[in-house]
């Protein structure tokens, strides 16, 4: 359905109805490696920490197998390990997740820094809230790939940059100069710079792991607004010279009063 209204003709895709976590489908359930399908590109927008609940067998899928299962309260990472299962070695992943996939603890911290250990992470982009019908919630994207040719993370914060609405907000796409949201995000992970101020920053594997392996976004690219820093001496001079320049007016003013025979202030 969502194809559909983005143009794609029926004719253009394959749609099959199953359990994406039991991995229903036939086609991705072949166990011959030599026969295993991959992909150049996968795009997968889940429902966010859906609660499941998996048993010995997916323990052992060859899916989760070496990451280890995502726990009963969020499968957010058992859609994600789905998905990289079958991208193909020169190919790119994009997921939409909550951002509590970037820091929670637990299981999913521990398939987070394997992914990151193996180098698979390339790109986490923040969006901003209220941009989708079914959640409020500001979420995230991962950009997966198995064969990184560098050797950090690009973070982008693109928290800030939408156009409000209403009911709902959304990227903006202007033309020439006015503002392009989308165009921004695209050139950030395109370009790949090395840091754009309280946008985004490049930030090695060295920076990730004493934080943890903690990606959430905020601690390498902050929108916050830097504290004014107030020279207490520069202040207490300038109170001093009003201070001394409201007596002299006053007793200037009062002098003036006297002479009209009035009470002085």
């Amino acid at each position: 359905m969502n194809m559909l209204l983005h143009g794609m003709k029926d004719t253009e895709f394959e749609i099959f109805h199953g359990d994406t976590l039991e991995n229903s489908w036939s086609l991705l359930n072949e166990m011959n490696p030599s026969k295993k399908t991959e992909f150049d590109a996968i795009v997968a927008n889940p429902p966010f920490s859906l609660r499941w609940e998996p048993n010995d067998t997916l323990a052992e899928d060859f899916r989760f197998k070496s990451y280890g299962l995502a726990p009963k309260s969020a499968a957010d990472f058992a859609f994600l390990l789905h998905g990289f299962h079958f991208l193909g070695k020169e190919g790119t992943m994009a997921i939409i997740l909550p951002h509590g996939v970037l820091f929670r603890g637990g299981a999913e911290e521990r398939i987070r820094t394997k992914l990151l250990k193996d180098n698979h992470i390339d790109t986490v982009i923040g969006l901003p809230s209220n941009l989708f019908y079914s959640t409020g919630i500001p979420v995230s994207i991962l950009v997966l790939k198995k064969c990184k040719k560098h050797d950090d993370v690009l973070f982008i914060n693109a928290s800030e940059h939408y156009e409000r609405g209403k009911r709902q907000n959304t990227l903006r796409e202007g033309e020439n100069e006015e503002p392009n949201d989308i165009r921004k995000i695209i050139e950030t992970y395109q370009f790949r710079p090395k840091h754009i101020e309280k946008y985004a920053r490049r930030v090695s594997m060295d920076e990730i792991e004493k934080n943890g392996y903690n990606l959430n976004i905020s601690r390498y690219v902050s929108t916050s607004m830097d504290e004014v820093q107030i020279d207490l001496e520069a202040v207490n001079t300038k109170l001093i010279t009003l201070n001394d320049s409201i007596k002299e007016n006053t007793d200037k003013h009062n002098k003036y009063l006297k002479e009209l025979g009035l009470k002085p202030i």
